[in-house]
């Protein structure tokens, strides 16, 4: 929709960003910089690692309830959400732990690589969650829509899934044993 129209009328992308309320772009330096520090080796505690899918689920949820919370197909939103979710939990949870990945269990931190793959999640979420709010806006009309609604929940829960898998796949090298090397 708002593609479609940028691409037909590109002048509407200034009138769209000169509309946009100022916190928003705070918002986004602080994503920005938040991404930005995933990009680099770093070590990390048990809680940080749970506060990041925990911090891009609630933005999610914030989208699918600014979207969605006055739409009779919010259920079918959120059920689409939680579907996509738990399939994209399913698929990255399971895998091995990233190469480099280390757990210290004497100092319980985590020592991970950095990646710029946080970084284009988070802006990811960032953008949908923007395109959504200026498309519903623009068109109240598609809150009501069962196709962009589940579309759009599907896109929240696989974005939230992803964090989260990411997450558990690192946990899982704190609930392994420790390995002893037996003298010989």
């Amino acid at each position: 929709m708002l593609l479609q129209l940028i691409a037909n009328h590109p002048q509407v992308l200034l009138q769209v960003i000169k509309g946009t309320p100022t916190y928003v772009w705070g918002i986004l330096a602080a994503l920005t910089v938040l991404g930005l520090t995933q990009a680099r080796d770093r070590t990390a505690s048990l809680t940080r690692i749970a506060v990041m899918p925990v911090v891009m689920t609630v933005m999610g949820l914030w989208g699918m309830f600014g979207a969605f919370s006055n739409s009779p197909l919010f259920g079918y939103a959120l059920l689409a959400w939680i579907a996509s979710a738990s399939v994209m939990i399913g698929l990255i949870g399971t895998m091995a732990p990233p190469e480099g990945a280390t757990y210290d269990a004497a100092n319980r931190t985590f020592a991970v690589s950095g990646s710029l793959v946080p970084m284009a999640l988070i802006l990811a979420i960032f953008l949908t969650k923007y395109v959504v709010g200026v498309e519903t806006s623009m068109n109240p009309g598609l809150a009501r829509d069962g196709q962009y609604s589940m579309i759009v929940g599907a896109l929240y829960g696989m974005f939230s899934g992803i964090f989260a898998g990411r997450a558990i796949r690192l946990l899982r090298l704190a609930s392994r044993p420790a390995m002893h090397i037996a003298a010989a």
